[in-house]
């Protein structure tokens, strides 16, 4: 993003010369001219600035320029600077677009406040329009799995190295971690996209109906089988079975499901015929599996046929760079299934967000995402910490990285600066600066 700047119109050289200063030294770059279309040339959707014009000027008046530039760009701010018989006229402006009016005489203090305030929605505007645009450009497999940090990175390159076998998987992740999206992703970036996906919760297949809803019955099978029923995995013949909450798998089913994983074939309740049986299987677990197997919660046999291949999703807490993108890329999904527009996201409310542990992961963000969209969550006010400048957005991450890594260990000092790699000095430097954890410090401080 280029340096913030003040676009001024206005054709009066000295008023114009004398703004310019006072807007300098306020700490704005300033872009002056007398000439209307200089101006309109400057302004495209990417410009990073306000543009300030004066209403009463000859040939195009003010209203006029206003009227281009939103043209151009909606969501372009543009001050007025009016007279006192002007302001009306600038009030009804507003109405049409203009982000705010200086009635004359009015200080240069005033103009720069009003203009800091409209670069802070600017910047806001174009940060949310780029995670979009980079949203947007995302397909495949970047548009399933969202995420910059390596951790991402490395997963999706394993899945797209996966795809393309055949081999079984075991996906390992917590709870709302994804599970199902990285399956879905092994599946659709593979040989067997155009095959059925069926995706079974073993945690929420009742029992009584359990084996019939997988292997499928003949006619006459027991009480009520009325007539010849297809299995979810004789359905999914050519594709893929995923079979999610893999842990929660009733024992005694698990060794027809070693048998059916082993030979790929199946008989169907009250037959005797073996199906042959094409599908992959991919399971998924929150759980030690290794350790159920020892406890004699999982069979060790169907743990080592299932692990041919095992694919770990990081959690979110460990990966809080990403949240910018995911957020963004979760309100997306909110706005297309509420049919609402997506309000503009602040870097204060970015960094709260970065600084929560998230035990729900992905599916917990998707929740807050659905009630952002739909005007339930309060951003709060800005924080101190975090401004237009890189010092203040890297400041405002570092202060979410240390708060969080500090609910992460507990409160625990020593385990966070050694974590962060700091020495204790720095991180008790860090804390006081940000107002972190002020109790911890003047306890063990």
């Amino acid at each position: 993003m280029d340096q913030a700047c003040v676009l001024l119109v206005d054709d009066e050289e000295d008023l114009r010369a004398s703004l310019t200063q006072g807007l300098e030294l306020s700490g704005h770059r300033v872009i002056a001219t007398g000439n209307p279309e200089d101006a309109l040339e400057k302004i495209k959707r990417d410009f990073y600035g306000v543009l300030v014009t004066d209403i009463r000027m000859p040939g195009t008046d003010g209203f006029a320029v206003m009227r281009k530039a939103l043209e151009i760009d909606p969501a372009l701010p543009v001050v007025l600077i009016t007279g006192h018989g002007d302001v009306p006229l600038a009030v009804e402006a507003m109405r049409s677009g203009a982000y705010d009016f200086m009635e004359k005489p009015f200080s240069v203090t005033s103009l720069a406040s009003v203009a800091e305030r409209a670069l802070d929605k600017r910047r806001l505007v174009l940060e949310n329009r780029k995670l979009r645009e980079e949203l947007a450009d995302r397909t495949g497999i970047e548009g399933r799995l969202v995420g910059r940090t390596p951790a991402m990175d490395q997963l999706r390159r394993t899945v797209l190295a996966l795809a393309t076998t055949d081999a079984d998987v075991l996906i390992l992740g917590e709870t709302g971690s994804g599970k199902e999206v990285v399956a879905r992703a092994l599946h659709d970036e593979g040989p067997r996209r155009d095959k059925p996906f069926v995706a079974l919760n073993c945690g929420a297949l009742p029992a009584e109906i359990i084996e019939s809803e997988l292997f499928g019955h003949e006619k006459g099978a027991f009480t009520g089988a009325s007539g010849q029923r297809i299995g979810k995995l004789e359905h999914a013949h050519g594709g893929t079975v995923f079979l999610d909450e893999i842990e929660s798998m009733p024992l005694e089913l698990q060794v027809k499901l070693l048998r059916v994983i082993e030979t790929r074939t199946i008989e169907r309740l009250g037959s005797n015929k073996s199906i042959d049986l094409d599908v992959r299987f991919i399971a998924a677990t929150k759980d030690d599996l290794e350790q159920a197997g020892r406890e004699g919660r999982f069979r060790p046999d169907l743990f080592y046929r299932l692990n041919v291949v095992s694919v770990s999703i990081p959690p979110l807490r460990d990966r809080l760079e990403d949240i910018p993108l995911l957020f963004q890329h979760l309100a997306v999904e909110a706005r297309a299934r509420y049919r609402r527009e997506i309000p503009d996201i602040s870097e204060s409310y970015l960094a709260k967000l970065m600084a929560q542990d998230w035990q729900g992961n992905v599916r917990e963000l998707r929740n807050v995402a659905d009630r952002f969209v739909l005007g339930l969550e309060d951003q709060g006010e800005p924080e101190a910490v975090g401004s237009a400048t890189l010092f203040g957005q890297v400041a405002a991450y570092e202060k979410a990285l240390i708060a969080a890594e500090l609910k992460r260990n507990a409160g625990s000092i020593k385990a966070t600066y050694e974590n962060l790699g700091l020495s204790r000095k720095a991180l008790y430097e860090k804390m006081r600066k940000y107002g972190l954890g002020k109790e911890e410090i003047d306890t063990q401080g």
